[in-house]
């Protein structure tokens, strides 16, 4: 599993669009996770934390974590509390993490980047945590990014668009049809540069002339005549 991505200038939409053509989950973080550092990118197997206030259940979690693993840090999307900081996520750095996915807000901006650690969340708050609550019992089990439940079981994918999960077990034909859809969209984006425009390409008076005389006819039938790499 260790070597599955070398070569592959992976992202995110890649990634989602693999799911979409293998009729799996499309599992995406939500809206507004973005990286600290322009560019970043991270992925490895997920090592879920939940917080309820205290710093204790992401310290078990980096201490039980493999190197290369994505510590994903369910703060139920608070804004009102940042609830990792520099040591946190320099520990996390320090032990091997790949990176750190947090459904919150982080602090310490600065001293983070002088790690060099890479971490998501929804931004910034300069205060800690303010009242401890109830640890879940699977706190270190599974983690929520909104609507998305992460295990153990599952694989993480971050960039600058955002955050896609999959489960280990489709990692391979994920990454197998990823790589597909990559080469020929790079093969399209060639040809866009050397002034085939996108329409041209994808035949679009073809596709409306059909369209016309069919109405049920979708474009997404009419990419599958050619293996177009848009799905739309």
């Amino acid at each position: 599993m260790a070597n599955i991505l070398d070569g592959f200038d992976w992202t995110t939409p890649f990634i989602a669009d693999a799911c979409v053509q293998l009729a799996l989950p499309v599992r995406v973080g939500p809206h507004g996770l973005k990286p600290n550092i322009a560019g970043a990118r991270a992925s490895g197997p997920a090592r879920p934390a939940r917080h309820a206030g205290s710093t204790d259940v992401f310290l078990e979690a980096i201490a039980a974590a493999k190197q290369g693993d994505v510590l994903v840090i369910d703060n139920g999307g608070r804004h009102d509390e940042g609830c990792i900081g520099d040591l946190v996520v320099g520990g996390a750095f320090m032990s091997g993490i790949a990176g750190t996915v947090c459904w919150g807000t982080h602090r310490d901006t600065g001293a983070i980047l002088a790690f060099g650690a890479k971490v998501w969340s929804l931004g910034t708050c300069p205060n800690g945590p303010l009242e401890l609550r109830r640890r879940h019992v699977t706190a270190l089990e599974a983690a929520n990014l909104g609507s998305v439940t992460v295990t153990r079981d599952d694989y993480v994918f971050a960039d600058d668009d955002g955050v896609v999960v999959v489960a280990t077990a489709d990692l391979n034909r994920i990454v197998e049809t990823a790589r597909d859809i990559a080469s020929r969209e790079g093969a399209q984006a060639a040809r866009l540069l050397k002034g085939e425009l996108l329409r041209t390409q994808l035949d679009l008076d073809k596709y409306v002339a059909t369209r016309n005389s069919n109405p049920d006819y979708t474009f997404r039938e009419h990419l599958k005549t050619f293996g177009g790499a848009i799905e739309i």
